[in-house]
């Protein structure tokens, strides 16, 4: 992880959004992402007071894992993480250079493996794709606590 990126860090609330951003170049990173996430959200909730269900922890650590996991498998180069509290939730964000994007594959319980972007939008409340001027981000977002009335936070149901 390039540690000046990170250090962009966290901003203040008065004044600009809480995010944190970091860029990763390596496989063996993934982990340093998902700790980033979890470090992001802990400090949000002692240094901001803002609630963070467990939940919430749980789902974004994965969100991020498996964002940071395709685009160092699937795309040259480092990827670019960004977190920022949005109206109770985190969007996640994740850049690489690869302009392909990523693809959805129908549901089939005898596929071994390629569930991410399903665990993803499953988990999400929500979802997108853009292709950039260079490559391509993907963002998701998750809401940081669970509803009062017991629901799990996540995608509403219609």
């Amino acid at each position: 992880m390039d540690a000046a990126a990170q250090n962009e860090g966290q901003e203040p609330l008065v004044g600009g959004p809480i995010a944190a951003s970091a860029a990763f170049e390596g496989s063996a990173e993934i982990a340093e992402a998902r700790d980033m996430a979890r470090d992001f959200l802990i400090s949000v909730q002692a240094e901001h007071g803002l609630p963070v269900s467990a939940r919430a922890l749980g789902m974004v650590q994965l969100v991020v894992s498996e964002l940071v996991t395709n685009a160092r498998k699937y795309a040259p180069g480092p990827c670019l993480l960004r977190l920022e509290l949005s109206e109770g939730s985190v969007q996640i964000s994740v850049w690489d250079s690869d302009t392909t994007l990523p693809s959805v594959g129908a549901a089939d319980a005898e596929r071994v493996g390629q569930h991410g972007l399903e665990i993803v939008m499953a988990v999400s409340q929500s979802f997108g794709v853009h292709r950039e001027p260079v490559g391509k981000r993907i963002t998701a977002s998750v809401v940081l606590a669970d509803d009062p009335d017991g629901d799990a936070a996540g995608r509403q149901t219609m």
